[in-house]
């Protein structure tokens, strides 16, 4: 028998339970649901809102019993010009092109705008995908950053104390002057919010500009020698950190 704790914790719509099994994203679920392709207990299933037990009830894709998903953790390499979205309305590319080699279903962790480089974890493991980009996890996000103009070192303090923002002041940051050239200021800035174009918005509130933004590191997880439009799998001490352990 199970304990009634064990039970609430295993028990999920079917649409959620499927997205959380990394079968495939909620929505794709739903449809695929309503389309009859899932049976629960051996019979077909089409409300996507139908309480499930993984640990009890036989749910089955396609005819295919659900196992226990294997989870899968890549760091790809955003190239500028890209976007994000599995599907856009103006024909951009995305990042799933880059991704065509995985078999399984697999989703960007967060995004990062069509303009902006670097390291982009993808993942079937929404959990942990929830966890990253929830505020509360506080993990570091560090960017190496272009700046119009030549800032100085009250402007980075001021950077790094906090920039009051039309959603309200930025907590800590760190900052690293890289280089300061004529009409320009490359720096490093890591922070640990989620803000929309949280970046390029402290530079325009210092009167700046961001000329490029570049995703070096997420926690521990580093970008390092990884080619534009490469990825590879996480290491499993990376995976643990990203959990906070």
């Amino acid at each position: 028998m199970y304990s009634e704790g064990r039970m609430k914790s295993e028990r999920k719509t079917l649409d959620r339970a499927l997205s959380r099994a990394g079968v495939m994203s909620r929505k794709q679920a739903g449809q695929a649901i309503r389309d009859g392709r899932v049976r629960v207990n051996g019979l077909r299933e089409r409300d996507p809102s139908t309480w499930v037990d993984l640990s009890r009830d036989d749910v089955r894709v396609d005819e295919q019993p659900l196992a226990r998903w294997q989870p899968l953790y890549l760091a790809l390499h955003k190239p500028a010009g890209l976007v994000t979205t599995r599907e856009d309305e103006r024909g951009r590319e995305t990042v799933y092109e880059l991704l065509k080699d995985i078999a399984v279903w697999i989703a960007p962790v967060g995004r990062l705008d069509k303009d902006t480089s670097g390291l982009l974890l993808c993942t079937n493991d929404t959990d942990l995908a929830e966890r990253i980009t929830n505020p509360t996890s506080a993990l570091w996000k560090t960017y190496e950053v272009l700046a119009k103009g030549e800032l100085d070192d009250a402007q980075l303090a001021q950077l790094q104390t906090g920039v009051n923002l039309d959603d309200g002041a930025t907590r800590e940051a760190r900052v690293r002057l890289l280089a300061r050239d004529t009409g320009t200021t490359r720096l490093e800035l890591a922070i640990h919010e989620g803000r929309n174009r949280q970046v390029r918005r402290m530079l325009e509130a210092l009167g700046s500009q961001v000329l490029s933004l570049h995703r070096t590191a997420i926690g521990g997880v580093v970008l390092g020698e990884l080619a534009p439009g490469a990825h590879r799998k996480l290491r499993p001490h990376e995976v643990r950190s990203l959990r906070g352990e």
